[in-house]
């Protein structure tokens, strides 16, 4: 029986046939856009080196200002 909260039958058949719980599956398929890849962030190794020690900087990397970009791009992915 279908449910007229819930916006997209499908997915949301398709999550419980899963063994998505009711409350996830419809939190799911009322989402628009879920499903779609994520952020627009440039990939680190496009970035310059000052752009990733002001990352470094913000999430509070000790160290970071005798890091190379490679070992900068390690530590912010392994924040």
């Amino acid at each position: 029986m279908p449910d007229s909260r819930i916006k997209d039958e499908d997915k949301y058949e398709a999550l419980r046939d899963k063994g998505y719980s009711k409350e996830k599956s419809a939190r799911i398929a009322n989402t628009p856009d879920s499903g779609k890849k994520g952020g627009k962030a440039k990939d680190y190794e496009d970035r310059t080196k000052k752009d990733l020690y002001d990352e470094a900087k913000k999430v509070g990397i000790e160290g970071r200002s005798k890091m190379s970009k490679k070992e900068l791009i390690h530590a912010l992915r392994n924040n």
